[in-house]
C-alpha cells in the first residue's frame, strides 16, 4: 500500500520545493517543450492531492488552476502534472506563452485529511474558514473549492458550502438534499510572493481575519 502525505509533515523548504518545481516545470514545458524528471525528497514521493494555480502579477487575478483531490500519484509527480495542466488546459483560459513567465506566480495548495459527509448539510460545523476546502457531489454533479477561495471573497461556512453548490452545477441549497454529499478536508498553501521570488506559506486565517472583519 503507498503511503501518503500527512499536512503536519510538510516544512517551509517542502513547501518552496513544490512552489519552484511547479514554475521550473511549467517553464520547461513553455519553452522546450520538456516534460522534466521529478528528484524530489522521499517524503514529497508519498502519495498526495494537490492544486496548482497561476495568478497575473501584480494583480494576483486568476490565471489557471488545476488539481487532484484525491492522492493518485506521489505529491511531487502531482504538482509536476497539474503545473502544466493549469498553465495549458485550464478550459476558463487560453494556454500560456513563455512570455507570461515573467507576469505571474505560482501557489501549490496540498489537499488532505478528507471527511465525508451525507447528508451534506451534517458538515456545515466541520467548515473552518482559512483551513478548510470542500468538495460536493451529487449524482454526476461534483465541484470543489480550495480553503484560500472563502478567504478571498470573505463567505461564512454557510455561504461557501452554497456557492460549493454553485460550484457543481447544482442550486445554491443543494447541500440541504438527503443525497449530496460534502466532503470537508484541511489544505496548506504556499504562493511565490513576487515572479521566482520568496516563497512564503499563506496563513489564511490571518488574511480572513484582516481582510474580512469589517463584514464579520
Amino acid at each position: 500500500m503507498s503511503e501518503y502525505i500527512r499536512l503536519e509533515e510538510l516544512t517551509q523548504e517542502d513547501g518552496e520545493f513544490l512552489v519552484r518545481l511547479a514554475r521550473k516545470t511549467v517553464e520547461e514545458y513553455l519553452t522546450k517543450g520538456k516534460i522534466i524528471e521529478v528528484e524530489a525528497p522521499p517524503k514529497l514521493m508519498k502519495y498526495g492531492a494537490a492544486f496548482v494555480t497561476i495568478l497575473t502579477y501584480p494583480e494576483r487575478e486568476l490565471r489557471g488552476c488545476i488539481g487532484y483531490v484525491e492522492p493518485i500519484k506521489p505529491l511531487a509527480e502531482t504538482v509536476r502534472d497539474v503545473a502544466i495542466a493549469a498553465a495549458t488546459q485550464d478550459p476558463r483560459f487560453p494556454p500560456m506563452s513563455p512570455s507570461e513567465l515573467d507576469a505571474v506566480v505560482f501557489e501549490v495548495s496540498v489537499l488532505a485529511d478528507h471527511m465525508p459527509f451525507k447528508p451534506a448539510k451534517e458538515a456545515l460545523p466541520y467548515i473552518d474558514i482559512g483551513t478548510t476546502g470542500l468538495i460536493i457531489r451529487r449524482g454526476p454533479f461534483s465541484g470543489v473549492l480550495l480553503p484560500e477561495v472563502p478567504v478571498e471573497y470573505c463567505w461564512d461556512p454557510q455561504t461557501f458550502i452554497a456557492q460549493t453548490c454553485i460550484k457543481a452545477g447544482l442550486s445554491p441549497d443543494c447541500w440541504l438534499y438527503p443525497d449530496t454529499e460534502a466532503i470537508v478536508y484541511k489544505g496548506r498553501v504556499w504562493t511565490e510572493v513576487e515572479p521566482r521570488g520568496q516563497v512564503v506559506e499563506r496563513d489564511l486565517k490571518k488574511e480572513y481575519l484582516e481582510r474580512c472583519a469589517r463584514r464579520l
